[in-house]
């Protein structure tokens, strides 16, 4: 049932791109030509060292000054009018290149949709130019140490004191707080109520007194997660995103936007397109491509990458439509976190012993990619939300099927 939905979901997508956003597609590569260096080998948004976060955000703010880093926003709030799929074009370019993108993912793919659908006319003003501008990066406040699959049950405390909500409690799991300059950030208000409906929004800038930043050091050894304790934070009510006691339906549609894994899937496309080149080389006297079964193996990587890209794009598609892709994104999110677990296996088999070599090592491979890929991989199907919940979101939203008992 679930393949003929797929099959009949992308026969109704037209999959060719205007000429202009093709034509927009190369003006993008053009500028990352010039930007990046040569032998460039950036390492996404993972930031352990004050070089790359000085760079990226030299990068980042070029990309604002271009109106760039946020082309789809309208223009008066800093993008330029363009569609959700030329919004896509760009996060795909920037992702398989391997740009510094500073937060992007969440600060424009995320916080700033969700700021756009729930913000008050004067909370946009404020805050989505300077997203736009690429100065400002934003983290996300979901997760707890006890509250992750089951959002709802988050114990983070806002309390209303006058014209300040003041947040006591923990978050974990909080990508690239080391380095950004706000987080979105839900807090129970209303502790009596029903736990979907006690729960509020913030924006909440990172300096403000009382807030300390951990970093949990993951299985690659990279700077990523990060533990942030609020301890009596004082937020100004103005921030409050949404309403009070709507923040279940605010993080709902910042879910939905996390979920269609471009980024994601131009990084899967990039590995194997390296492991690709690499084959082709003689590689201690043989071609390893020479060998049929590296060839199908190689083959069925890049018809998946593809598959998994055409599943990104129709979440841009319906959002270019004015939908909300709820169960689509979910379906492309449960694809992606497979395909980089099938990708980084493929990966380190293919490059045997060298392939389990860290960056940093001059014999590994790929500059260690793979083995990094490896290691990161494997969370896949947990963050995000895990792909038990997004096949649950598969089978009641998109097919219609009863829900459990």
């Amino acid at each position: 049932m679930l393949l003929a939905h797929l099959a009949g979901t992308l026969g109704r997508m037209d999959f060719r791109l205007p000429a202009d956003t093709e034509r927009w597609r190369e003006e993008l590569r053009a500028f990352l030509r010039q930007e990046l260096p040569p032998d460039f080998e950036g390492d996404d948004d993972f930031f352990d060292n004050e070089e790359q976060v000085a760079f990226a955000k030299e990068f980042t703010k070029k990309l604002g000054a271009r109106r760039w880093f946020a082309p789809a926003w309208p223009e008066e709030y800093g993008g330029m009018g363009k569609t959700p799929i030329e919004q896509m074009v760009l996060n795909e370019e920037l992702a398989y290149h391997r740009a510094p993108h500073g937060g992007r993912l969440f600060t424009i793919g995320i916080a700033g949709p969700t700021i756009l659908v729930h913000g008050t006319e004067e909370q946009k003003r404020r805050w989505l130019p300077e997203m736009a501008s690429g100065a400002v990066w934003y983290c996300q406040g979901f997760s707890e140490p006890g509250s992750g699959s089951d959002l709802a049950s988050l114990q983070t405390r806002a309390v209303r004191d006058g014209d300040e909500y003041v947040i006591n409690g923990q978050k974990i799991w909080t990508s690239n707080a080391h380095v950004a300059d706000k987080i979105l950030l839900l807090a129970r208000t209303n502790p009596d109520a029903p736990k979907h409906k006690g729960i509020s929004a913030f924006v909440v800038d990172m300096r403000t007194p009382g807030i300390t930043v951990r970093g949990i050091p993951n299985l690659a050894y990279r700077r990523d997660f990060n533990q942030v304790f609020f301890e009596d934070v004082r937020v100004p009510a103005e921030n409050l995103l949404g309403g009070e006691n709507n923040g279940w339906y605010v993080a709902t549609t910042t879910l939905d936007f996390e979920r269609s894994n471009i980024a994601a899937i131009s990084g899967a496309r990039r590995t194997t397109h390296d492991l690709v080149a690499w084959a082709k080389e003689r590689q201690h006297g043989r071609r390893p491509g020479d060998d049929p079964k590296v060839r199908h193996l190689l083959a069925d990587l890049v018809i998946d990458c593809e598959v998994g890209r055409l599943l990104a794009y129709r979440v841009a598609w319906m959002q270019a439509k004015g939908e909300i892709p709820n169960a689509e994104a979910s379906i492309s999110k449960v694809f992606m976190a497979m395909l980089g677990i099938k990708v980084a296996n493929a990966g380190v088999n293919l490059l045997g012993p060298f392939g389990a070599l860290a960056p940093g090592s001059k014999w590994a491979k790929l500059r260690g990619r793979v083995l990094t890929s490896y290691l990161l991989s494997h969370s896949g199907p947990i963050g995000g939300g895990t792909s038990e919940i997004q096949k649950n979101i598969i089978a009641t939203r998109g097919l219609g099927l009863p829900r459990g008992a």
